[in-house]
C-alpha cells in the first residue's frame, strides 16, 4: 500500500514514476506547463517563419511585456493568424531562439 501512496503523491506533484521490484522511483516529468500570454499579432512573415507579437509578460522567460519577433515551432501556425488578431500563446527558448510553441485566437 505504501508504494501506491508514493505513486499518487508523485502524480500529484506532476512527476513521472517507475517501479522496480515494488519500489517507486519518482522522476521529474519532461512536460512543463507554461501559462499562455495574451498578445496582438503585428506582423506575419511566412517567408522567414516568424511572427511579430505585442505581448504581455512572459513569466517563464522572465520577460516584461513588449513587441518582439518570434520564430514559430510549426509553420502551420502562420496560417492561423493575421495582422491585428488578438491571440493567446506560449513561447520558449528552442535551440537558443525565442519560439512560439502554441497559439490560439483569443476569445
Amino acid at each position: 500500500m505504501k508504494s501506491l501512496n508514493n505513486v499518487v503523491f508523485a502524480a500529484m506533484l506532476g512527476l513521472a514514476f517507475a517501479t522496480t521490484g515494488g519500489v517507486v522511483h519518482a522522476q521529474e516529468s519532461t512536460t512543463v506547463r507554461v501559462a499562455m500570454t495574451e498578445g496582438e499579432i503585428k506582423k506575419v512573415d511566412k517567408d522567414a517563419k516568424k511572427l511579430t507579437i505585442k505581448h504581455g509578460e512572459l513569466k517563464n522567460l522572465g520577460m516584461p511585456g513588449m513587441t518582439m519577433v518570434f520564430k514559430v515551432q510549426d509553420a502551420a501556425m502562420l496560417d492561423k493568424v493575421k495582422q491585428g488578431d488578438q491571440v493567446r500563446f506560449t513561447a520558449d527558448k528552442v535551440d537558443g531562439a525565442l519560439t512560439v510553441t502554441s497559439i490560439e485566437l483569443a476569445k
